[in-house]
């Protein structure tokens, strides 16, 4: 048993760890958003040269800020939760409400990485490309993800140790 946690321990660590490299991309992302946008504005307004293609860079980049920070942020403790029942509730209750919705917290997450991996081979069969830029959709399908990936380990090891007791 002890080893079991111990494992659960490493794996938590390191994927905390490449959460957090996973997430970095995400502020590189963000950092590219606020770029394109003052310069498509200073651009527009003082050169009337707006920025070509700006407006999927932005869509595209901001899909990455925000699926790139899923992980750090499930990590982190930083989603929205209501605990105001399981206060009230006894331990082994309580436990167990947890662990039911965290299994139907990986249940969603890996439906979704399952779903983004067919979309990404879709776009990229079908040559799926932005609008204006014409960038190739694929590599963001198949990147969102792999950075979802982080996600459902954080929900394996927190249901692991909610079911053994620990703090998750």
């Amino acid at each position: 048993m002890q080893q079991l946690i111990k494992l659960v321990d490493k794996t938590q660590r390191f994927n905390r760890s490449l959460s957090g490299a996973i997430e970095s991309i995400g502020v590189v992302s963000l950092l590219l958003i606020m770029t394109i946008t003052c310069a498509d504005v200073i651009g527009a307004k003082v050169f009337l040269k707006p920025v070509p293609g700006a407006l999927d860079i932005v869509m595209l980049a901001q899909t990455v800020a925000i699926s790139f920070s899923v992980a750090a942020t499930l990590s982190a403790g930083g989603h929205v939760s209501v605990e105001i029942f399981l206060m009230h509730m006894p331990p082994f209750m309580k436990r167990a409400t947890i662990v039911f919705t965290e299994v139907l917290s990986l249940l969603l997450f890996a439906l979704i990485v399952w779903q983004l991996a067919a979309h990404g081979h879709e776009f990229q069969v079908d040559g799926e490309i932005s609008p204006t830029a014409r960038i190739p959709l694929y590599p963001f399908a198949y990147g969102i993800a792999l950075a979802t990936v982080p996600a459902c380990i954080e929900l394996c090891t927190r249901i692991i140790k909610t079911a053994l007791g620990e703090d998750a």
